[in-house]
C-alpha cells in the first residue's frame, strides 16, 4: 500500500490536524509515514500546504514526484486547483466548495467550479454547511473534509475514527464527540457521491 497526499489550503482552517490525524491512523496500522515541512504562510490567511506519504514499505523521499499524487485533500478550492498538476492520472481532489477570499484578484469563483467539475475524480462540498447540519462548530469543518476523503486514504474508516478520538481527546469528551460527528458526515458525503 502506498498514498501519497497533498494536504493544501489556508493558514489557520485546520491542514495540520488534518495531517495529524492521518499520521496517528497510519502509524498505529503499521505503515511508514513522511511529511514534508508545511510550506506557505502558516500564520491565518496565508497559504498552506504539505506532501504526507503513506506506504508499507520504507519511505526515502518526503516530497512527491510531479503527477505521482493519489488524493489532494484542500480545505479552499483555489488551492487544490493549484497542485492538480501533482496529481496521478487516477488520483482524487477532495476538496471545500468554499473560497477563502484574501486576495484582491482572487480568481472567478464559477471559473474555479469549472475547473474542479471537469476533473475526473473529486468531490467538491460545503464543509461548514455539513458540519453545522451535524452539530458541529465550523472549526470541526476539517474533520468534515478528512471524512469525506478517508474512502481514497487507504486507511480503514475506524482506524481514522480511533485517531481523531485519540488526538482530541486531551480537548475533552465534547470536542471528540463534535469531532467525530463531523468525520462521520463528511464519510458519509463522499460515499453517496463515489459509489454511485
Amino acid at each position: 500500500m502506498k498514498k501519497d497526499i497533498i494536504l493544501a489550503g489556508v493558514g489557520g482552517q485546520g491542514i495540520l490536524s488534518i495531517a495529524t490525524v492521518i499520521g496517528e491512523a497510519a502509524l498505529t496500522n503499521g505503515l511508514h509515514i513522511k511529511q514534508a515541512e508545511v510550506h506557505g504562510m502558516s500564520q491565518r490567511g496565508g497559504d498552506v500546504q504539505s506532501n504526507l506519504r503513506l506506504s508499507t514499505d520504507p519511505i526515502s523521499s518526503d516530497l512527491i514526484p510531479t503527477g505521482g499524487a493519489d488524493i489532494i485533500i484542500s480545505l479552499e478550492p483555489m488551492e487544490a486547483l493549484r497542485y492538480v498538476y501533482a496529481l496521478s492520472k487516477d488520483g482524487w481532489v477532495v476538496t471545500s466548495s468554499v473560497p477563502f477570499i484574501n486576495i484582491d484578484n482572487y480568481p472567478d469563483v464559477e471559473k474555479i467550479n469549472e475547473h474542479l467539475a471537469a476533473l475526473d475524480h473529486v468531490v467538491v462540498l460545503d464543509v461548514e454547511a455539513i458540519a453545522k447540519e451535524a452539530g458541529a462548530p465550523a472549526q470541526a469543518s476539517n474533520m468534515v473534509l478528512l471524512g469525506a476523503a478517508s474512502p481514497m486514504l487507504g486507511l480503514k474508516f475506524d482506524a481514522v475514527k480511533d485517531a481523531v478520538r485519540k488526538i482530541f481527546s486531551r480537548k475533552g469528551e465534547a470536542v471528540v464527540n463534535t469531532n467525530i460527528a463531523a468525520l462521520e458526515a463528511g464519510y458519509r458525503y463522499s460515499q453517496e457521491r463515489i459509489n454511485k
